[in-house]
């Protein structure tokens, strides 16, 4: 085979080919937009999480709230804390628990029914009930109180159903909430 020699002045030649420049070309065609994936499954789930936080929070403010309230003494009222002093002293036999009902120390002659209560309980091999009753409280000022009550003890002893009942009166002053301060056998 021949080979054939383009007619002259053709554009053909026997150059290589050239690339066309670069800014001759046409543009190229625009690639598609990436798609954007999509976010709502995202956005649905922080909503969800930043609504749970937000009940998460809310609920341990509201219970630390009432258990603050569940658990603090009742210092309301004079006759409220006599009430709830002879329990944590007599019933109960708690004197952490009496302590949040007085003064600062502990009332002696408080301490004193009570070691007679629980020497008596030894020696008759007994258990006595307690019931505070008759609480009546003469308010002396917008500080000061004092308040009478009646300690009843009873037991049965062979079969016989015995009480025995003590009048006391209480001085209580107002501090922070109202404290027993002293108390005495009437």
């Amino acid at each position: 085979m021949e080979s054939v020699q383009p007619p002259a002045g053709s554009q053909v030649s026997r150059v290589p080919a050239q690339r066309t420049p670069p800014e001759q070309l046409a543009p190229p065609a625009p690639a598609p937009a990436p798609v954007r994936p999509r976010r709502r499954l995202r956005t649905v789930l922080g909503i969800v999480a930043g609504v749970l936080a937000l009940l998460c929070g809310t609920g341990a403010v509201a219970g630390f709230i009432l258990y603050d309230r569940a658990t603090a003494p009742d210092r309301s009222a004079p006759d409220v804390v006599v009430v709830n002093y002879l329990q944590a002293m007599l019933v109960a036999r708690d004197d952490n628990k009496a302590a949040l009902f007085t003064c600062g120390s502990s009332i002696p002659s408080m301490d004193g029914l009570r070691d007679q209560i629980a020497s008596r309980e030894r020696e008759l091999s007994v258990s006595f009930a307690i019931n505070i009753e008759d609480v009546n409280v003469a308010k002396i000022d917008s500080k000061h109180a004092a308040v009478t009550a009646v300690i009843r003890r009873s037991a049965t002893l062979d079969g016989v159903q015995q009480s025995l009942t003590d009048n006391w009166r209480f001085e209580l002053r107002e501090q922070d909430g109202w404290r027993v301060c002293s108390g005495q056998p009437l």
